[in-house]
């Protein structure tokens, strides 16, 4: 299945920041507040909607995506990835298409080849879809308690 991406709006950023995600996953909850909001707003979000415009996720790029640390330095060779799925649909087989149509996105708006992501180390349904895509382990670093994994393509 293929989505439609389109821009973020007031009420999709809402929706999204009252998302909740079933345990350890809870670790990717928002709390619906103007500093979240103007982040979802004001920064590269995009939202993917399915055949019936039903939200699906969302996606982010650059700085939005990337951690912020103290250990890891992001260098400025690749474009970063930063996706949300609705918690309604996570574990039930649409990561590949959803995650495929993140990609397809960004290969047809800009010229680079690439790509880099910052996931939590626990969260290995996202590991093994990213490297499903050809993404590889490059480095690790902590965050308070998580530890995060950068995988580049």
């Amino acid at each position: 299945m293929s989505y439609s991406i389109h821009e973020m709006t007031v009420g999709f950023a809402e929706e999204i920041l009252h998302w909740k995600y079933e345990q350890p996953y809870d670790f990717y909850d928002n709390e619906l507040s103007l500093e979240a909001l103007d982040e979802l707003l004001n920064s590269p979000y995009y939202v993917l909607l399915d055949i019936h415009d039903e939200l699906i996720g969302f996606m982010c790029m650059g700085s939005s995506a990337q951690v912020p640390n103290e250990t890891y330095v992001y260098g400025e060779n690749y474009i970063d990835l930063g996706i949300g799925m609705n918690p309604e649909l996570t574990g039930k087989g649409q990561g590949t298409s959803f995650f495929s149509s993140v990609l397809n996105f960004i290969v047809d708006r800009f010229d680079h080849s690439s790509y880099r992501l910052t996931v939590a180390a626990f969260n290995q349904r996202a590991i093994h879809l990213y490297e499903k895509f050809g993404f590889i382990t490059v480095d690790r670093f902590s965050k308070g308690d998580y530890e995060f994994i950068v995988m580049i393509k």
